[in-house]
């Protein structure tokens, strides 16, 4: 199993979720510790990126840490995404 650190920039975007969406994301994001690498991710940049209903969680994987960090969480038709995790470095 491996841990998780959610990067504040990822958890101010989930606060403003309405509840459903912030439900589904949280399962998904919890669902990575036992499989970092799900059948539906994909490698971007430094990291992966996985689709929780309408939204992206990009995240970057640390297997001699076990570790799985938790950068970026925002709509997939919404094109700040890929602003915001351009601006962190991330792709």
């Amino acid at each position: 199993m491996y841990s998780l650190q959610i990067m504040p920039q990822a958890i101010e975007s989930m606060e403003l979720l309405p509840g459903k969406q912030l439900r589904q994301i949280v399962m998904k994001i919890f669902s990575l510790q036992d499989n970092p690498r799900p059948p539906d991710c994909k490698k971007i940049g430094k990291g992966h990126r996985v689709d929780s209903g309408e939204y992206r969680i990009f995240y970057v994987i640390d297997d001699a840490k076990r570790l799985i960090t938790i950068w970026v969480v925002g709509k997939r038709n919404d094109d700040e995404i890929y602003r915001e995790a351009r601006r962190r470095g991330f792709i």
